[in-house]
């Protein structure tokens, strides 16, 4: 996943620390992330959801908010209303380089802001949250016994996960008194709600409060066992594959047109995850994912490269009967196809040792059929085109591109 790394001007002018994860092929869409509360951009959770949506073709901008991370300012000089506004200077700057965003994404308070925001964002079709309180004021219960030294002395550290930081009056003050009701009431854009039962950081009940405050569209997923943070890959994972999903019936994710010598466009598989072996699968705005089963060091979140063989050749096998029968006025109602793989041994006496890939096809045919009918389809079956390149040789010419340039943290 090529990234680019960039900085641009905050809502008070500091210099807020961006990345830009964009697609490995065409770029369908633009998404703009806010991180949960004092997190940062690169917490782990951002960094898996960002991966798998640039692995469908959308780029995600994630950035420090002022004060935090990689971004200049003093955190204890923000407020709920600057994280708001930091948001809308990071829609600008997407704009400013021709990447408007469609699809904006908020997390816990970042779900909050990105409620805010979403009114002033022309641009943005859909809207996301994951965790997201319908109070932006209940972050105030981290702060415990802070909350007097805050009020009395303007500002006070607390300790937040395993990091210190400044919390000042301004933001105690703006937290408490933010609204969300004005900000859903006037929404246009379609909002999908995710949030786990068992979240103990910010309750369920927020995400009912805002379902029901938010105007049509809007869905609610639940993220079932999930903790809070998305600390577990396969619960990111999951919340990006539904998000991306989602937004694809509100996002234009039209691909360009093929290159030259690759009528059925370019499949473009990249790493998922560099610790298993999951992989996105990207064909313009069509996207699988392919992986290993458990027993052999993957995670079974996808199908395995011979299930996805069979899957190209079970499609082509029922396509091209469904072909004949319409042509020919063939009274089939329904066909499908089942494909196996299994490696054998291949019967030649001169070399007893090789083993062949065989793949079988179990056809059903429904309809009026006659047994001429049945008979003619199962030749046509065969007359399939994957069927003829599996049996035949195929060339593979293999390419390796240039070197790409490293991105440091």
């Amino acid at each position: 996943m090529p990234t680019e790394r960039f900085t641009f001007p905050g809502h008070d002018g500091h210099a807020l620390a961006a990345r830009l994860d964009l697609p490995e092929g065409p770029h369908l869409a633009t998404a703009l992330m806010a991180h949960c509360f004092t997190c940062g951009k690169d917490i782990a959770a951002a960094r898996r959801i960002s991966a798998r949506l640039a692995g469908m073709g959308i780029a995600v901008l994630r950035f420090d908010f002022t004060g935090l991370g990689h971004s200049e300012g003093e955190f204890a000089n923000t407020s709920f209303t600057s994280n708001v506004e930091d948001l809308l200077a990071a829609a600008r700057a997407l704009s400013d380089r021709g990447m408007p965003p469609g699809l904006l994404i908020g997390h816990s308070l970042g779900g909050a802001a990105a409620l805010r925001a979403a009114p002033q964002m022309d641009r943005v079709k859909a809207v996301v949250t994951i965790g997201a309180p319908f109070d932006p004021g209940h972050v105030t219960k981290n702060f415990g016994w802070a909350l007097g030294r805050i009020a009395y002395n303007g500002v006070a550290e607390v300790t937040l996960g395993q990091q210190k930081i400044k919390i000042g009056r301004a933001f105690l003050e703006d937290v408490k008194a933010a609204r969300l009701e004005p900000a859903l009431a006037e929404m246009k854009q379609a909002l999908l709600i995710l949030h786990a039962p068992r979240d103990d950081v910010v309750g369920i009940d927020n995400a009912t409060r805002i379902f029901t405050a938010a105007r049509h569209p809007k869905s609610f997923v639940t993220l079932d066992d999930a903790d809070h943070l998305l600390s577990r890959p396969e619960d990111a994972d999951y919340a990006a594959g539904v998000a991306a999903a989602w937004a694809a019936r509100y996002l234009d994710l039209r691909a360009p047109a093929p290159p030259p010598g690759a009528p059925e466009g370019v499949t473009r598989v990249s790493e998922a995850d560099s610790d298993g072996f999951l992989q996105d699968v990207q064909v313009g705005r069509h996207h699988i994912r392919a992986d290993e089963p458990v027993g052999y060091g993957g995670t079974a979140r996808g199908l395995t490269p011979y299930q996805l063989v069979a899957a190209g050749l079970g499609a082509c096998t029922s396509m091209t009967i469904r072909m004949y029968a319409r042509r020919k006025g063939v009274a089939l109602s329904h066909v499908a196809v089942d494909v196996t793989h299994d490696r054998v041994h291949a019967q030649d006496a001169r070399a007893p040792t090789v083993t062949l890939d065989r793949f079988t096809r179990l056809i059903r045919l429904e309809g009026a059929l006659s047994p001429e009918d049945r008979a003619k389809l199962l030749e046509i079956a065969n007359k399939c085109p994957v069927h003829k390149t599996l049996e035949s040789s195929a060339e593979i010419v293999t390419k390796l591109a240039p070197a790409a340039e490293a991105v440091t943290p």
